[in-house]
């Protein structure tokens, strides 16, 4: 339902580029063109301005972009509530979530979710928390899954589930020897951690500060972007990692990987939905129920 240009506008603006666009909605390139002409032409002004091989929108094209954001907003809204009215779910649902989460969390929920629900079109983007908030306050995302303590005061947060951070090392690491370590000896300790804007680097430092270390205390090897890349390079090197305890289960259980102790340093955290203010309906909301019902805690 709705107006199709308003949709190949919004893939347009957003990914400043025709072609991008064309790829996206599976279009041709010369159907793109054909639409944002109409639409120039109805409101009788240029919406992009050509800089040499990139497009820019003009100042007419931004405040069209703000409006056509909400109109589809509202659109698959509308596009909810009638299927409501049929008891059947619909739509497109555009979902973002952290890297752990992504990987550790929603996969099994993802399929339990697309069974149960089959005419609702799922997408998710991965990447840090700072990211994911971002993508939700450029409507690039309708429903975001964080980590980490910190929070926007113009996003909404609900409680999903909980989490823990743990000190790891592979087995053949000299640091396996130790059960426990105090939190100054990490200090002294390699270690790779997630990249800033990260949730699993906030939780980190705030936990840290209250032991009155900074990161510029410790003897940081290398941020990397992802777990895995983190798992990967703990295993191949003699470097402590500070990870979810629920990324690792696995090494663990096969005895690849130890976890260490810190002393009195607590690194807990919560799993987090996040929306912007005052949006809480439609098929986002029909996804955290059946995750907060669905999950198995």
């Amino acid at each position: 339902m709705g107006d199709f240009r308003l949709k190949v506008f919004a893939s347009v603006a957003k990914n400043l580029s025709f072609t991008k666009a064309s790829q996206e909605l599976f279009i041709s390139q010369p159907s793109v063109t054909k639409h944002i002409q109409e639409l120039e032409a109805a409101y009788q002004t240029r919406l992009f301005e050509r800089k040499g091989n990139s497009i820019i929108l003009t100042e007419a094209g931004r405040v069209f972009w703000e409006y056509s954001k909400r109109i589809l907003e509202g659109y698959s809204r509308l596009e909810y509530e009638m299927s409501l009215l049929r008891n059947v779910h619909s739509g497109e649902l555009r979902l973002g979530a952290s890297t752990t989460i992504a990987q550790y969390v929603l996969p099994p929920l993802l399929a339990h979710f697309a069974e149960r629900f089959p005419q609702i079109t799922l997408n998710l983007l991965s990447g840090n928390s700072a990211q994911i908030e971002k993508a939700l306050t450029e409507h690039r995302i309708d429903l975001g899954l964080v980590e980490g303590n910190a929070r926007q005061q113009n996003l909404k947060y609900t409680a999903f589930m909980s989490d823990e951070l743990v000190a790891v090392v592979n087995t053949h690491s000299r640091w396996s020897k130790c059960d426990e370590i105090e939190p100054s000896e990490l200090c002294q300790i390699p270690l790779v951690l997630r990249e800033r804007g990260s949730g699993t680097l906030d939780v980190l430092l705030s936990a840290l500060g209250e032991h009155h270390i900074k990161l510029s205390d410790l003897s940081v090897r290398m941020h990397l972007g992802s777990t895995e890349s983190i798992k990967l390079f703990i295993e191949n090197s003699d470097c402590m990692g500070i990870l979810s305890i629920r990324s690792i289960n696995r090494e663990i259980f096969s005895g690849k990987f130890k976890v260490v102790d810190i002393n009195g340093l607590s690194m807990n955290r919560e799993f987090d939905f996040v929306q912007l203010q005052g949006q809480d309906s439609g098929l986002p909301t029909l996804f955290m129920n059946f995750c907060q019902t669905h999950y198995n805690h």
